[in-house]
């Protein structure tokens, strides 16, 4: 299943439910809470909170992610935008602005950009 085929059984099985009816502002709190939930697992993995269970945590980073992503689909959706298309359009403008062959473009030191 590719991103737009993904996007597309979303929104079909959010009108099956009527779940299409939310209001995009919930939506969007739901995808900030799911990002908290990621971010506890990544505390966990990183090593700022302590647990004997590291793939525990990685199975629900994991989980977290696919949700943060689900809602993220579902606020696309609602505004009628084309997760696909803007994934192919950001990747084009991000290997046009960071070519190694773009005049001026450097890696930074630390290897960021």
């Amino acid at each position: 299943m590719n991103i737009a085929e993904f996007q597309q059984w979303l929104r079909a099985w959010d009108e099956a439910r009527e779940f299409d009816k939310a209001d995009p502002g919930l939506t969007l709190v739901h995808a900030l809470e799911e990002m908290g939930e990621v971010a506890r697992e990544v505390l966990f993995l990183k090593g700022y909170k302590k647990d004997a269970m590291p793939e525990a945590h990685r199975q629900a980073l994991a989980r977290e992610l696919a949700d943060t992503i689900v809602f993220l689909f579902k606020l696309a959706y609602q505004f009628d935008i084309d997760i696909q298309k803007a994934l192919l359009e950001l990747q084009e403008r991000v290997d046009r602005r960071f070519s190694p062959e773009a005049p001026g473009w450097h890696p930074k030191p630390d290897g960021g950009t």
